[in-house]
């Protein structure tokens, strides 16, 4: 067994191997770049050694720098996690030159699946069922085009190299052909260095279910089930389960055994993942084989209790697999969703900035259910913009499928993020969704769910009752706590705790709801609604998570101040409430309400990120839909076009310049 192993890679996935070596009492190197210096897993490495700026392309992704930090400390291997060095095959023939071992495949099985061209190719002559394409990269826009007719709209134009949906476009006629060619070559270039790309037959209502294999160097090869992970936003996964809801035992040993044979046909070795997509009539179809440890392992160790990254370093230091194909039990249900540094309500743009708070969730008191987060921050951490925005993987597992959403669904609630905007109140959305738990899932699901973008969860009338409820006792207790203070002068209002009070709940757009808060027994009575609500909690204004328990049923809700007011969340939905005395609700709803400012005229930028280019200049008319500017953020181009015709006034921002969220770029007149 290593004695010490150097982890190429950042974040939680370096935390995570991190975990996994010290329990296995293996000594690890962290590798870090100027913007990780002060770094989660720089800290819980036993050594740690500066690699560069903190541009990837000058640090993460030189081989040169990783293998001398290697040979410094005298690690006798490296880890390449996900992304970054962990697919690329020179970078294990570097390795192998300089005498250190690689923990993943050989570096044949990783140059053929690695390149989604050539996989397909294997593939086919594995016996693997494969999606009708066109083998070979393409090489301009006629070719693109041409190809795109013989095949048959929709197609799907990919990455030879890609993967985390970059370098990805789907067409369904020839303008969109075009358009999507330049963009993922040009995606694909400046996320892997390589600009091929492939064009082939999207298939319509696709589940995307992906099998794990584990292969060591004895010649066994085993399948660990599958994982169902169709919830996907722009091709990047967002919530993965495991087992899948849709497969049947016959159909998961026919993707099992045909996720081996492709493994056996390159001599794979170390943990892998062969995905493919399932039609609505369970044909299934290869997709590309990941030689690496996946985002999504913890479903797969949650259902079969085996710690992939040990058995990835256990086969790396040449130990046989301890269990056959037989041997691999199925037990319960996991879930995973993947908590992102985005903003839901501005269609899932970057955040950036630094945590300020940061809460984790715990397991439920005596439950036999299980909450895991893997994450590379905490609070005070920075989220940057030279990284994938992911702030962690939250997994809950539990006996049956219904019982693993509802611990997510509790968990999510009691998640706290403070300081940047974070996916959390979409990931809750779709954890109510009845279409989500019936498990009638496809790759469209976000498309078709939410058609205009994630709007905000609706408030239903049991959640409106419980967030009221809550803002009133929190007003309760904080007028408790102001009552209790010494040396106040007479002649003011008499508050007293231990009697029922009246206030009123007031919302954005005035509405008003009066509520009756009543103690009983260490609890409070709330009445006034259209039930009453019996809520234990020892909650108090300021906390920004607040457990309760409502009628002896456990709920979260988080709160903040804001001014006068208290913001209040629950199952994704929020409101914004003033808690008020009758008499203060009278008055203030006689109070004007302001309007916000117009910025209808003006561009503005989504999301903080560079300024790649600039379409327009002063002085020129658009048209609705034409491209104005396109800004880079976390790795990903976004185009912005306009929303309708008009003419260009003047420019606030050129090409290069770093943008911060809704900075102006062009004002229209």
């Amino acid at each position: 067994m290593f004695k010490k192993i150097l982890i190429a890679n950042r974040g939680e996935i370096a935390c995570r191997i991190i975990k996994t070596c010290k329990r296995l009492g293996i000594r690890t190197v962290a590798v870090y770049s100027e913007a990780d210096a002060t770094a989660l897993h720089v800290r819980e490495a036993d050594e740690a050694v500066a690699i560069g700026p903190a541009a990837a392309a000058e640090s993460y992704l030189v081989m040169d720098k990783i293998i001398a930090a290697a040979k410094e400390t005298g690690a006798e291997a490296v880890h390449p996690g996900f992304g970054f060095l962990s697919e690329n095959a020179k970078f294990v023939e570097a390795l192998e030159a300089a005498g250190l071992v690689f923990i993943g495949p050989p570096v044949k099985a990783i140059g053929a699946m690695g390149d989604k061209i050539t996989s397909k190719k294997l593939a086919a002559e594995a016996k693997v069922s494969t999606v009708p394409g066109h083998p070979d990269a393409i090489d301009d826009e006629a070719e693109a085009v041409k190809v795109a007719g013989e095949i048959g709209y929709p197609v799907m134009i990919k990455a030879s190299a890609g993967g985390g949906g970059k370098g990805m476009r789907i067409a369904r006629n020839e303008v969109e052909t075009r358009e999507g060619l330049r963009s993922a070559r040009s995606e694909a270039r400046s996320s892997f260095g390589d600009e091929r790309v492939f064009i082939e037959k999207f298939i319509e209502e696709p589940r995307h279910i992906e099998i794990q294999v584990l292969a060591d160097t004895h010649g066994n090869t085993l399948y660990l089930g599958e994982r169902e992970c169709s919830i996907q936003r722009r091709h990047q996964k967002v919530v993965e389960e495991a087992p899948s809801p849709f497969l049947d035992a016959k159909t998961r040993q026919a993707m099992g055994k045909q996720a081996v044979a492709l493994a056996e046909a390159v001599d794979y070795v170390s943990a892998g993942t062969v995905e493919f997509i399932v039609d609505k009539d369970k044909n299934f179809y290869f997709l590309e084989m990941n030689t690496r440890i996946q985002v999504e392992h913890p479903v797969t160790e949650l259902i079969t209790g085996l710690d992939l990254i040990e058995w990835m370093i256990r086969i790396a230091a040449g130990e046989k697999l301890s269990f056959g194909q037989k041997d691999v039990r199925l037990d319960g249900w996991a879930v995973e969703t993947r908590v992102y540094a985005e903003d839901p309500l501005r269609d899932f743009m970057p955040s950036i900035g630094r945590l300020v708070r940061y809460r984790t969730p715990g397991a439920p008191e005596g439950a036999d259910v299980t909450v895991r987060i893997d994450s590379g921050v905490e609070e005070g951490s920075e989220i940057s913009m030279f990284y994938d925005p992911m702030i962690a993987k939250l997994v809950t597992h539990a006996p049956d499928r219904e019982r693993a959403i509802d611990a997510m669904q509790a968990a999510l609630d009691a998640y706290c993020i403070r300081g940047i905007n974070h996916n959390i109140p979409f990931l809750a959305s779709v954890m109510t969704n009845p279409r989500f738990r019936a498990g009638n899932l496809s790759t469209n699901f976000i498309a078709e769910e939410f058609p205009e973008g994630f709007q905000g969860s609706e408030v239903t009338e049991e959640t409106l009752e419980i967030l009221i409820a809550v803002a009133a006792i929190l007003e309760h207790r904080r007028a408790a706590k102001a009552a209790s203070i010494s040396g106040q002068m007479d002649g003011g209002i008499v508050f007293e705790a231990a009697r029922p009070a009246d206030w009123v709940v007031m919302l954005a757009g005035q509405e008003a709801y009066p509520r009756t808060v009543t103690p009983e027994d260490g609890a409070f009575r709330v009445t006034g609604g259209k039930a009453d609500l019996l809520i234990e909690t020892d909650g108090q204004l300021g906390d920004f998570v607040i457990p309760c328990f409502i009628d002896s049923r456990p709920v979260t809700v988080q709160a903040d101040r804001r001014g006068p007011a208290i913001r209040l969340s629950y199952a994704g939905a929020d409101i914004e409430a003033l808690v008020l005395t009758p008499l203060a609700a009278k008055l203030a709803q006689r109070m004007p309400v302001k309007e916000p400012p117009d910025l209808s005229r003006f561009l503005l930028s989504p999301m903080p990120g560079l300024l790649m280019s600039l379409k327009v200049e002063e002085g020129q008319e658009v048209k609705a839909g034409e491209e104005l500017a396109v800004v880079e953020a976390m790795k990903m181009e976004n185009v912005l076009r306009a929303e309708r015709d008009g003419t260009v006034a003047k420019v606030h921002a050129g090409p290069g310049e770093s943008l911060a969220v809704d900075q102006a770029i062009l004002e229209f007149e």
